[in-house]
């Protein structure tokens, strides 16, 4: 941390508006995305694979499923094709396995309660945002702003998704917190002149260690936020 502690929490009394990563975050859609991958394998009558191995890589998407499922790089000159049966496998079963991570919704409900504007900032796809947004009803009722991967000209660690966000919410930038649990979510968020905090409980990507992420600050759970913001 560049900051002081007392810098920080001083900080943190301002903060207005709290943000999202959606995967790994408030979300844990690694069974879904381990199975389209897994049936990409099958269907080419290779042997399954534990939906545990996708798992810590499930944050880089289509990129990180075909990276455990054939070792592949979007070099490969095959790599468009698959990732583009894999999104229409991952499309089919989006929500058959996909829950809220525990302590989320309490989370959520807690801000709501005090009247703090929440959002989410993800790489996903409106294609498949959306899905999931319809099909979890409870938990995006309350969201002022959902931006997906492909709602500014950049993903992150761009801070323009970041941006548009905390402009859809109308809260100055430097009045909202950003919690992911992948470095580029870290880097986006500083880049935005957000505070940040890193999801130590999420997906963060092979050999990550978040404690190098330069992040604000770091939690174990969802509801450790509640802590942090003092709103429990």
């Amino acid at each position: 941390m560049s900051e002081s502690k007392s810098e920080l929490q001083s900080q943190l009394k301002n903060i207005r508006a709290v943000l999202f990563d959606l995967d790994g975050t408030l979300i844990d859609s690694a069974p879904d995305l381990g199975a389209a991958a897994d049936q990409l394998r099958v269907s080419r009558g290779l042997p399954s694979l534990p939906l545990d191995a996708y798992r810590h890589m499930a944050g880089a998407g289509a990129r990180g499923m075909l990276k455990v499922g054939f070792d592949m790089t979007p070099e490969h000159p095959d790599f468009p094709a698959m990732r583009e049966e894999f999104f229409t496998n991952y499309e089919a079963c989006i929500h058959e396995r996909t829950l809220q991570f525990d302590g989320v919704q309490q989370l959520i409900d807690a801000l709501v309660a005090r009247q703090t504007p929440w959002g989410v900032v993800t790489n996903k796809a409106n294609r498949f945002t959306s899905l999931i947004v319809e099909r979890m009803p409870v938990l995006f009722a309350t969201a002022g702003a959902v931006v997906s991967g492909d709602t500014t000209p950049h993903a992150k660690p761009h801070p323009a998704p970041l941006l548009e966000a905390a402009k859809r919410i109308n809260i100055d930038p430097a009045q909202c917190i950003y919690v992911g649990d992948d470095e580029r979510d870290i880097i986006g968020g500083k880049a935005a002149g957000m505070l940040t905090v890193a999801a130590a409980y999420g997906y963060l990507g092979e050999g990550a260690n978040p404690s190098h992420w330069g992040a604000d600050f770091l939690i174990e759970s969802p509801l450790d936020l509640l802590k942090l913001l003092n709103t429990d």
